[in-house]
């Protein structure tokens, strides 16, 4: 096992004190309440607040001062401040809509799939996001970290040789003070069969001054740790945040991002384009997934239809490179997992030739040749 006193420290990410972030998050929306100093009419300050009662709200400052507050579509305005749509809720959204609690042996644990689990360390986050799937979860449960609540969930993994990555989610993991933080990597690594860290946060985007040398040393050791982050628009990717990601570089972590289909935030191929060209030329990050909208109760007007979906990631394919192009995927409600949704390019077989249609939109006759 690799000693924590022997890892190259990487530079923080600005001249701000590694406690930086605190003020970050003090300064910005962290309850109801604090609406009342935003920008809104009296009108939308009486909706958000009705809404943001129903479900946390939860804004840092530096994601707060990317807000356009001249124009009622800002794509960041849509994703974090509360809107009376999201009160209306529609037959057939779900309150588990991708099936987390069928599939928890233990409490803070999904086991969904034979060699990974999911772990919530805390169900608090740094920034709550309006679409989030799991927000029916987030403001009934709101218990964040304790080593005691983590136990049954560590003897699961540790008793299941078969799961070889952890993946802390939530709530956001990297919400966590950095003791918190290298509690949990030293327990999981010391399970023998785990192979790999994988980290679900929204802070390299909402709250990239708490990625500091402190929180990479945390995580660092004998897994190999992967960084899942959650940008959903091309104005979310701001000097602050490259730094952010190039701290997490340069430590040795793989990173990638998944983003949600958003109606209104993302919904244009161009601003896809943007996104993801960003994304793998500015911050090194590997678009990994498209999310389709979950079923999340108050968000159908943030979603859009498949066929929609499957027109945008048809479109962006023709004009970003493979590294650049994520996978077009749904998370099936019940536990069904993920499931791509890109429309198939086979458009049949007869006698081992197939009838693929290419990219420029014209059908080939492909013959398998084999031994």
């Amino acid at each position: 096992m690799t000693s924590d006193a022997n890892l190259k420290q990487p530079a923080a990410t600005s001249s701000r004190p590694d406690t930086a972030w605190q003020d970050d998050v003090r300064a910005g929306v962290r309850q109801v309440r604090d609406l009342a100093a935003l920008p809104l009419s009296p009108a939308e300050r009486a909706a958000a607040q009705e809404a943001a009662a129903a479900h946390k709200v939860r804004v840092p400052k530096p994601y707060l001062d990317l807000i356009d507050w001249t124009d009622p579509n800002d794509p960041i305005r849509a994703q974090v401040i509360p809107s009376p749509e999201e009160l209306i809720a529609i037959e057939g959204e779900l309150d588990d809509p991708i099936g987390d609690h069928a599939f928890s042996p233990v409490p803070r644990l999904t086991h969904r799939h034979a060699d990974r689990v999911l772990l919530f360390p805390t169900y608090q986050c740094a920034v709550y996001c309006r679409f989030c799937f799991r927000k029916e979860s987030l403001t009934s449960i709101g218990r964040g970290y304790t080593r005691e609540a983590l136990e049954p969930a560590l003897a699961y993994i540790a008793g299941h040789e078969g799961i070889r990555e952890v993946i802390l989610t939530g709530g956001d993991p990297l919400s966590l003070p950095d003791k918190a933080l290298a509690e949990i990597r030293s327990r999981i690594e010391a399970i023998p069969h785990v192979r790999l860290l994988r980290i679900h946060t929204r802070v390299p985007v909402a709250l990239p001054s708490r990625i500091t040398a402190g929180l990479v040393a945390a995580l660092q050791g004998r897994l190999m740790v992967t960084v899942v982050t959650h940008f959903n628009h091309a104005r979310e990717i701001t000097d602050e945040a490259e730094e952010a990601c190039r701290t997490m570089r340069q430590a040795g972590f793989a990173l990638l991002n998944q983003s949600v289909l958003l109606n209104g935030v993302n919904d244009h191929v161009e601003v896809l384009e943007e996104l993801c060209r960003e994304l793998m030329y500015r911050l090194g990050v590997k678009p990994y997934y498209l999310h389709h909208g979950d079923l999340a109760r108050g968000m159908a007007h943030r979603r859009t239809t498949i066929a929609e979906g499957q027109a945008l990631v048809a479109e962006l394919r023709q004009r970003l490179s493979g590294i650049c192009s994520p996978t077009y995927v749904i998370d099936l409600p019940d536990g069904g997992g993920k499931v791509p949704l890109a429309a198939s390019h086979i458009e049949g077989c007869e006698d081992g030739t197939w009838r693929i249609r290419g990219q420029d939109g014209k059908v080939r006759a492909y013959r398998e040749v084999v031994g």
